[in-house]
């Protein structure tokens, strides 16, 4: 795992195409932007099943939705 100390309005830049921008940061929270292309699905870990990270198992799923 990376991790980085960012101040509002900074930017991560993910594989070229996934953009993070933290937005606001105030007591214990912070509030992210995501830019990626529709194909990248992106989720919150609490509210989703936990995902594979076997690449067949992803590809199989990716080929069912």
């Amino acid at each position: 795992m990376l991790v980085l100390s960012r101040k509002p309005n900074e930017r991560l830049i993910i594989d070229e195409n996934i953009i993070v921008t933290i937005v606001r940061v105030a007591g214990d929270t912070v509030r992210i932007g995501i830019e990626a292309p529709a194909e990248i699905a992106i989720r919150r870990e609490e509210i989703s099943p936990r995902v594979s990270r076997d690449p067949e198992e992803l590809a199989t799923r990716r080929r069912a939705s």
